[in-house]
């Protein structure tokens, strides 16, 4: 195989664009499905994301923290069940400070702390059109981490959805982290390999997690009147 002849490396496929391969070792990997099956189940489990245009995105999805919806954010599942979102676990915002640190180096990790994780699940017929991470009020680097099958995770440039782009092959255990110029550009993923996931992982499919700071801050509790301010 191609991957035995030539190992695959990290590379800086853009300023501020890394992809960091076989991060992610196999029990982590394990754990880490074995979470995003629990955080699947409902309620505000794993729903078909609808668009304003009345399309819907073939990657179904579950939110952890914040619930994105196209395009925005809220506490509850508005374009779902209703319910509340469920809580953004420290042991991912842990993840995303490493993942930084070990991509893009130590200066690079937000002072926020990671508050989002956005979860989408492919299927061999699932795509992700051309887009940009535009919705966070704050600019630290987002945290892509793949499980399962193998992708093709298109990476573009800020400023358009055409070229220049460059193709990556994301496989179960990859780390991809964008930031600084790179922060805004424009990324899919055109294509996914059934079959290909690691046997041992026990998946059918792909996988992707994806952590990123919401930027927003969280509304305080209302003063009941007497109480002076502390």
């Amino acid at each position: 195989m191609d991957a035995e002849l030539f190992p695959r490396t990290r590379a800086e496929v853009a300023p501020g664009a890394v992809h960091v391969p076989d991060w992610l070792d196999p029990e982590r990997q394990r754990e880490l499905l074995h979470a995003c099956r629990e955080w699947a189940r409902p309620p505000a489990g794993l729903r078909t994301v609808r668009t304003p245009g009345g399309g819907t995105m073939t990657a179904r999805q579950v939110c952890l923290g914040w619930h994105w919806y196209p395009y925005a954010y809220a506490r509850t599942v508005v374009d779902g069940d209703g319910t509340p979102v469920k809580p953004f676990p420290d042991r991912l915002g842990d993840l995303a400070r490493r993942a930084v640190t070990d991509a893009l180096g130590a200066d690079a990790v937000a002072v926020e702390p990671y508050d989002v994780a956005l979860i989408n699940f492919y299927d061999s017929d699932a795509r992700m059109g051309m887009h940009r991470d535009a919705d966070e009020k704050s600019d630290a680097p987002v945290v892509s981490l793949s499980l399962g099958d193998t992708c093709v995770f298109r990476f573009g440039n800020p400023r358009a959805r055409t070229r220049p782009c460059t193709d990556v092959g994301l496989r179960s255990g990859d780390l991809f982290v964008f930031g600084g110029p790179s922060r805004l550009a424009y990324h899919g993923v055109p294509r996914v390999y059934a079959g290909t996931a690691p046997p041992e992982l026990g998946l059918t499919g792909r996988l992707n997690i994806t952590l990123r700071v919401s930027g927003i801050q969280a509304p305080r509790p209302s003063r009941i009147m007497g109480d002076s301010p502390s």
